[in-house]
């Protein structure tokens, strides 16, 4: 029954409909064409003939005028008769079987997709509050130890304003990251790209970084000799933000006495940058999810660095932006490496 198409309900009907005009014929003529077979066969293949012509129309206006709702609604166009004559199928009901199947298939998937983009907006919206959370609670209790008589203690008022200062600088990074990263999700944030040597940008780097890694006694390096220029076509400042972010992050997950390595190889017309550490190394469980807002692979230890979480989120942002590919490998216990590509100049 369920390979039924109109032409087999229309033979169907028109066969039975055919034999019951046959024996009625019989009957009311007196069962006299018996004499003559020929004749009872050409008058049932006449009557059949005739029945299933007017069957097969019958059905298929009657299947057509109820199937032309359904692909209104799969389709979310306007059918008018003519169109669905000429655009009828063979087979209506083998090709609107096809089609719903999968509009089911198009729905489920846009319903899975739908959920977990509500999964991900609940998780971020978590995130961005209890990120702003902490640095709120910590400059409401230090204004109140103040106001409650602490002003007037200089071995506290001091201490207490400046430790202030670091949470408002705290949620100030928090919102300026999230400018950057809403600012290239909408394409507002236009690149500007020029011609520039990605061996001094790294030594830039290193410099702004030379203090943080000297407290942890962290070795900074590239592969590259000074005196050969590497250049690029990217935007020079958001680069920047890349390459600072990455070693920033070596640093912060590293081990003591550990090294950052930054390495150049030619890929053709693009060159591809590694950020290399030997620290402790990211499990394969948290790969997927390095480059989500606010994602930590060790959330106390992060916070207690000052990290905001939207680091690699940016860095992720920058590099689709130049059009570009962005990877990441990694050992535990033996290191990690981020790289990315970019356009030679």
């Amino acid at each position: 029954m369920k390979d039924l198409s109109p032409k087999k309900i229309s033979f169907l009907i028109s066969l039975i409909s055919s034999l019951i005009f046959l024996t009625l014929f019989l009957i009311f003529s007196n069962y006299a064409i018996l004499e003559n077979w020929l004749i009872a066969i050409v008058v049932f293949l006449l009557a059949f003939i005739l029945l299933n012509w007017i069957t097969l129309k019958i059905v298929q206006r009657f299947i057509t005028d109820k199937i032309t709702p359904v692909y209104k609604i799969i389709h979310n166009i306007n059918i008018s008769e003519s169109a669905s004559k000429e655009k009828k199928p063979k087979d209506i009901i083998t090709t609107a079987e096809k089609d719903v199947i999968d509009w089911a298939k198009d729905r489920k998937q846009e319903i899975a997709h739908l959920k977990q983009m509500e999964k991900y907006r609940k998780e971020y919206l978590g995130n961005v509050s209890h990120e702003l959370k902490t640095p709120i609670f910590n400059i409401q209790g230090y204004i109140l130890t103040l106001l409650d008589g602490g002003i007037d203690d200089p071995d506290i008022n001091r201490m207490y304003l400046e430790r202030t200062e670091k949470s408002i600088n705290r949620m100030i990074s928090i919102v300026e990251d999230l400018g950057i990263i809403s600012s290239l999700e909408s394409g507002k944030l236009k690149l500007e790209k020029t011609k520039f040597n990605i061996v001094k940008l790294v030594e830039e780097v290193f410099e702004t970084q030379e203090i943080r890694a000297k407290e942890y006694k962290f070795t900074l390096k590239h592969t590259h000799s000074s005196d050969n220029p590497v250049f690029v076509n990217a935007d020079r400042k958001r680069i920047y933000q890349v390459l600072n972010n990455l070693v920033v992050n070596s640093i912060n997950y590293g081990k003591k006495n550990g090294t950052t390595t930054i390495s150049f190889t030619a890929m053709g017309k693009k060159l591809l940058i590694e950020v290399t550490d030997d620290g402790i190394g990211i499990t394969k469980e948290d790969i997927p999810r390095l480059f989500e807002r606010f994602y930590r692979v060790d959330r106390s230890r992060s916070r207690n660095l000052g990290g905001t979480g939207l680091g690699l989120a940016i860095v992720k942002h920058i590099i689709e932006a130049h059009k570009q590919t962005l990877h990441v490998h990694s050992r535990i216990k033996k290191g990690s490496t981020f790289g990315f590509t970019l356009q030679k100049a």
